[in-house]
């Protein structure tokens, strides 16, 4: 998978399966709407219309099913018929499984979607996460040459008119965020530490014209931002602040993405036990999607000031690591006594969102983490955990899950209950709850929206990736998806347009009312 070149076509075109093996996959009955005219030219001679039609009525998707059609050459695959008020009605993670398992192997193959236009932006997410970059397996590095998928999608319903040329953009950009999220999840820190993560921003601001604001080392101790040095000053490779910023002519609001780029956690002093921590190089996720997500957005044409701010550090073990008990002054200038050096994300996010705020003046800040382990006992692997200051924002989210394949459900906001679990005798507050049993996952949130303050008039938005960012052993590219769908609306892009749960302000008659709210309910 890790040498595959993916691309969305309006047409594939015709092609025997034994030149170019096919995958045929949709819902039952979408798959059912297709014509065999529609799907002869790539499957004839080796498949006969009889031998399609009876396919069809053997699958029994439960959730979901595949039938070969002619050897391991084609292939017909159902995604579930009905799926839950939770879950995406495109099916998107049962798609890339059936995309990983079903879709027949060679040099150049095709998969033909069958589904509505209302699915589609989920759809090709969901196949993109089935071809990773990242492998460094020895038979990999020694086949140069490379494999290529085409993906060609046939609708059904309503409007079942072809792609076109902006629509097969969108996907390929958004396909391109992911895997680039995914690659970087996937690498290890020998191989993607702040140094390296630094030359994949700057490699994507060289793509798009723009030069990032980096922060670095001893710098950021100077600047104050005491929750980023404070975790990476014992790594080898220097902490980092890096900032992303696209601003174009007519922007009417700013918004800011903040991503926790933790390229290794061993849990600090308060070390990880050697079950618990392999698998943190996945915890920069929050950053790595992030940046996939601006770089597809800035490229679909996004007409509101954008901001990504990316906290990195390794949080290392040294002798100059933050020990249990140390104290440290934030970018809030909030005091916070260490209880816990696991409890790092929440430290670097705190600086990244006052940043935010303070130097970006950004009207919605929303920051994008794999915080806690939590978040999977909270709200499981496949759905992130959405906490926010805004009612209006926590339902855009959940729609904007379904609508993209990322899915996401929300944790209790309730700061007048749980952040007195951060109370310290001798600082502001400490990092880690009194009670793990009590809401953590929100909690966890809390601690970096006290920075802003409780009463910030802004939207503010926490999204816990923990589970989510990765299936088994393969990071998923999660987040991407669902950033361009939420923030869909400020796109220049009809098919970002059509996913986003937001939409333009509601005429309201109290003029200074609505000059009191345009920035947070302008896109709500």
């Amino acid at each position: 998978m890790a040498n595959v070149v993916l691309e969305f076509k309006a047409s594939a075109g015709d092609s025997e399966p034994q030149t170019r093996p096919v995958l045929i996959i949709g819902q039952q009955a979408s798959l059912q709407q297709v014509s065999w005219s529609g799907v002869k030219g790539k499957l004839q001679p080796a498949v006969s219309k009889e031998v399609w039609q009876a396919a069809l009525g053997a699958l029994n998707p439960n959730p979901t099913d595949s039938c070969p059609l002619y050897l391991n050459h084609a292939a017909v695959a159902a995604l579930p018929s009905r799926v839950s008020r939770h879950n995406s009605p495109s099916s998107a993670h049962f798609l890339s499984r059936l995309v990983r398992s079903c879709l027949p192997g060679g040099n150049n193959r095709c998969i033909v979607m069958v589904c509505e236009r209302s699915d589609v932006f989920a759809s090709g997410c969901a196949i993109a996460r089935a071809f990773p970059i990242f492998s460094r397996r020895s038979a990999t590095s020694r086949r140069a040459e490379k494999k290529h998928v085409t993906v060609e999608f046939v609708i059904v319903g309503q409007d079942s008119s072809s792609l076109d040329v902006g629509e097969l953009e969108c996907l390929s950009n958004a396909a391109d965020g992911v895997r680039l999220a995914a690659r970087i999840v996937d690498t290890p820190c020998n191989e993607m530490n702040t140094d390296h993560f630094l030359d994949e921003i700057k490699a994507v601001g060289t793509e798009l014209g723009i030069t990032p604001v980096i922060i670095r080392g001893e710098e950021l101790k100077q600047k104050g931002f005491g929750g980023i040095y404070g975790v990476g000053k014992a790594a080898e490779h220097p902490p980092a602040l890096a900032v992303l910023s696209h601003t174009p002519d007519g922007a009417t609001q700013t918004i800011a993405w903040v991503g926790k780029g933790i390229v290794y956690d061993t849990g600090g002093l308060s070390i990880k036990g050697k079950t618990t921590m392999p698998g943190m190089k996945r915890d920069c996720g929050g950053a790595a999607a992030i940046l996939g997500a601006f770089k597809a957005t800035v490229k679909q044409g996004f007409k509101d000031n954008l901001h990504a701010v990316f906290c990195l550090a390794e949080n290392s073990v040294g002798p100059t690591a933050t020990r249990p008990d140390d104290i440290h002054t934030l970018y809030s200038g909030k005091t916070v006594e260490i209880n816990n050096t696991d409890a790092e994300g929440r430290l670097v996010l705190a600086d990244g969102v006052v940043y935010a705020s303070k130097d970006l003046s950004a009207d919605i800040i929303l920051d994008m983490a794999t915080l806690t382990g939590a978040q999977g006992i909270s709200t499981g692997k496949y759905h992130a955990a959405v906490m926010t200051n805004s009612e209006q924002w926590e339902v855009a989210c959940v729609r904007a899950g379904r609508s993209s394949g990322d899915l996401a459900h929300p944790l209790v906001y309730c700061p007048e209950l749980h952040f007195s679990e951060f109370t310290s005798a001798m600082a502001d507050m400490k990092n880690s709850v009194a009670d793990r049993e009590n809401a953590q996952s929100s909690c966890a949130g809390l601690f970096i929206g006290s920075h802003l303050g409780f009463d910030w008039p802004g939207v503010w938005v926490h999204v816990d990736i923990a589970s989510p960012v990765h299936a088994g052993e393969r990071a998923t590219g999660f987040g991407v998806a669902l950033l361009m769908a939420l923030f869909g609306q400020a796109s220049d892009d009809s098919m970002l347009n059509k996913v986003s749960p937001l939409g333009a302000p509601t005429n309201m008659s109290d003029g200074d009312q609505m000059e009191r709210d345009c920035k947070r309910r302008r896109l709500v």
